[in-house]
C-alpha cells in the first residue's frame, strides 16, 4: 500500500510540472509543493464545493447552476497552483478541468490584473476557454 501511495505521489508530482512554465527554473521542493497541493485539491474538491454552496446560500447568494472545485494554474513570472469553484450548466462544468490565471500590469504598475479563465485542460499549453462557465469562489490553501 505504501509503495502505491509513493508511486502515486511521484506520478502526480511529475505530471504537475506542466503547471510551472518551462522558462522558469524550479526545484524538487517546488514540484513536491505543486503535487501535494494538487492532491489536496483533488481530495477535498467535493467537500470544499459543498461548503462553498452552503456558505453562499446562507448569505442569500447561492446559485441554481452546477458547481465544481477545480485547480487554478497561474502563468506569469512564477508558477503557482490553487483552487477555484466554477459555476455554469452541468455540461460545461463537467467539461471544465482547471482555471488558468493570467497576470499582468496595467497603467505602469498602478494596477495588477489577474484574469481567471475556465478551461478544458490542466495543461497551460493545451488550454481552451470554456465559454459559459464563471468563477464563483477562490480557495486559498495554507502551505
Amino acid at each position: 500500500m505504501k509503495k502505491q501511495v509513493i508511486i502515486g505521489l511521484l506520478l502526480v508530482c511529475l505530471l504537475s510540472v506542466t503547471a510551472i512554465p518551462a522558462s522558469q527554473a524550479f526545484s524538487l521542493g517546488d514540484v513536491l509543493k505543486v503535487g501535494g497541493i494538487g492532491i489536496l485539491i483533488d481530495k477535498f474538491s467535493s467537500p470544499l464545493n459543498d461548503f462553498i454552496n452552503k456558505l453562499t446560500f446562507k448569505h442569500n447568494a447561492g446559485t441554481e447552476f452546477a458547481t465544481k472545485v477545480v485547480p487554478i494554474i497561474s502563468v506569469g513570472n512564477h508558477g503557482y497552483i490553487g483552487a477555484a469553484q466554477i459555476t455554469g450548466s452541468q455540461e460545461l462544468v463537467d467539461r471544465t478541468k482547471a482555471v488558468m490565471q493570467v497576470e499582468g500590469n496595467f497603467n505602469g504598475n498602478q494596477f495588477r490584473v489577474k484574469a481567471l479563465i475556465p478551461g478544458d485542460s490542466t495543461n497551460p499549453t493545451k488550454f481552451s476557454r470554456v465559454q459559459g462557465v464563471g468563477v464563483s469562489a477562490i480557495i486559498d490553501i495554507k502551505i
